[in-house]
């Protein structure tokens, strides 16, 4: 089975504050249900309230992201699925609860793990 990263970006989700709790429940049903599926693999939302930092190879931390990536904050879910075709409609289960459309992309296999 392949895992797949479903994704959106910071601001993606617009609707009124008295709407963000409906959204946040949807949100959570459907992770429930990944869950029960047994294809939840793991997930979040970025914490933006603290900010990117870059680690390079000498250990040197310098604030800020790549420039390509400012927009990658938001929220992601990894789930190990059976097909891109599952991917997909898990991917809409999620757009549906999040309003917005969401961003769906295969890891690569890796034998060692």
């Amino acid at each position: 089975m392949t895992k797949y990263l479903i994704s959106f970006p910071s601001g993606a989700t617009v609707v009124p504050d008295r709407e963000m709790q409906a959204v946040s429940d949807a949100a959570h049903a459907v992770v429930a249900e990944a869950k029960d599926a047994g294809v939840w693999v793991f997930g979040g939302g970025i914490d933006e309230s603290v900010p990117p930092v870059l680690v390079d190879g000498d250990g040197t931390v310098t604030a800020g992201t790549y420039p390509q990536t400012e927009q990658l904050a938001g929220g992601f879910t990894v789930l190990e699925l059976p097909s891109r075709e599952a991917a997909l409609e898990w991917a809409a289960k999620f757009a549906i609860a999040c309003r917005c459309a969401q961003e769906v992309r295969a890891f690569g296999y890796d034998p060692a793990g």
